[in-house]
């Protein structure tokens, strides 16, 4: 990641759980003077969605950044944003979204998540899931039941603490390098990094030009002891590398990225372990 010329994407269904994702988006777009895409794929049955879109001008207003009653014109020479509300033809929303995301690559995809996990999630598979597998981009989940680092009320950001759960593979530099530039970028200084390894003996970390801090050991079930770290820290925000499904288990059941951001009690961001900026 690197600030100037950045871009965030925020597919939303107007649901509450995706109104928490829209206020991470909005304030981290506002932070980094990014351009930011909120897209929806139309319902066929909705004659009139432009009314359903977040509101972006009462939300600023509320923390106090705009005149809701200024035209939309005005965000960019007095906040530095642009904000582009997409409605994408009806069609299935991961296809539609894919499609769209191919031809419009942001820096980041910022999603909503139920945080569905067994029977329901075979009933219904995650819809956001499967949008960052197809994206292969760096993802922030907020799920319906986690703790934002951005307050609803006033937009301040809390980033202090971060979790980088590593393992052999894949290989957690991305995430590591994620972890550092994300809050580096958001706040102006580095946060708390806090790495830990599930198994008796921790991965070797690619070297790097700085530091890396000491990997904490838990043993016992891995997304139980990522998620029990999360909350003994009081963790901001988890930071994973993901390398999607790895067989078929982790089709079945999700990989551990997917399993830790269902129940997480914070914000997950999703870093391809090939990616790089």
């Amino acid at each position: 990641m690197t600030s100037g010329n950045y871009s965030i994407m925020h597919p939303t269904d107007f649901s509450d759980a995706s109104g928490n994702a829209f206020l991470h988006a909005l304030r981290m777009s506002l932070t980094l003077k990014a351009k930011l895409y909120i897209s929806h794929v139309a319902d066929r049955e909705d004659d009139d969605p432009w009314r359903a879109f977040p509101h972006v001008r009462q939300t600023l207003a509320r923390w106090g950044l705009f005149d809701e009653n200024e035209p939309p014109s005005q965000l960019a020479p007095k906040l530095g944003i642009e904000v582009l509300k997409v409605e994408i033809e009806p069609q299935d929303p991961v296809t539609g979204f894919s499609h769209y995301f191919l031809q419009h690559r942001t820096d980041l995809i910022v999603l909503a998540t139920h945080g569905r996990d067994g029977l329901p999630r075979w009933l219904r598979p995650s819809i956001a899931e499967a949008m960052s597998r197809r994206a292969a981009a760096e993802t922030l989940f907020i799920s319906a039941q986690c703790r934002g680092f951005v307050d609803q009320q006033h937009g301040a950001i809390k980033l202090k603490r971060v979790l980088v759960p590593v393992d052999h593979h894949p290989p957690a530099s991305a995430a590591l390098r994620a972890a550092r530039q994300f809050s580096r970028m958001l706040t102006g200084e580095e946060a708390e990094i806090h790495l830990m390894h599930v198994g008796e003996e921790a991965p070797t970390l690619a070297t790097t030009s700085e530091p890396s801090p000491a990997i904490a050991l838990r043993k016992g079930n891995v997304v139980d002891g990522i998620l029990q770290a999360a909350a003994d820290l009081d963790a901001d925000l988890i930071v994973m590398s993901t390398a999607g499904h790895q067989g078929i288990l982790d089709a079945l059941r999700g990989s551990t990225t997917e399993q830790v951001l269902r129940k997480a009690p914070c914000p997950v961001l999703a870093v391809p372990a090939h990616y790089s900026r």
